[in-house]
C-alpha cells in the first residue's frame, strides 16, 4: 500500500490522496479534440481506408468477444 504523509494529504486533491492509497497513479493522457473543425470528416476518411478490408471483420469480432457491455442502457 502506498504511504502519503501528512503534508502531501494537504496540498494534493482528495481524489488523488484517495487513489494513491488504492495503489493507482495519476496518468495524463492527450486524445482528439471531437470539437475541432474536420474531426468527423478525418474519421470518415480512415473508416473509409479500413472498410471492406479482409482483417476487419476479424478485429471487430474479437472486439465484440473481450467487450463489457454490463450496465449499458
Amino acid at each position: 500500500m502506498a504511504r502519503i504523509n501528512r503534508a502531501e494529504a494537504r496540498t494534493v486533491p482528495a481524489t488523488k490522496v484517495a487513489g494513491r492509497r488504492k495503489g493507482l497513479r495519476a496518468l495524463r493522457l492527450w486524445v482528439p479534440d471531437t470539437s475541432q473543425p474536420g474531426f468527423a470528416e478525418e474519421c470518415r476518411r480512415q473508416s473509409a481506408l479500413v472498410a471492406g478490408d479482409a482483417a476487419e471483420r476479424d478485429v471487430l469480432d474479437e472486439i465484440e468477444a473481450v467487450a463489457d457491455h454490463s450496465g449499458w442502457q
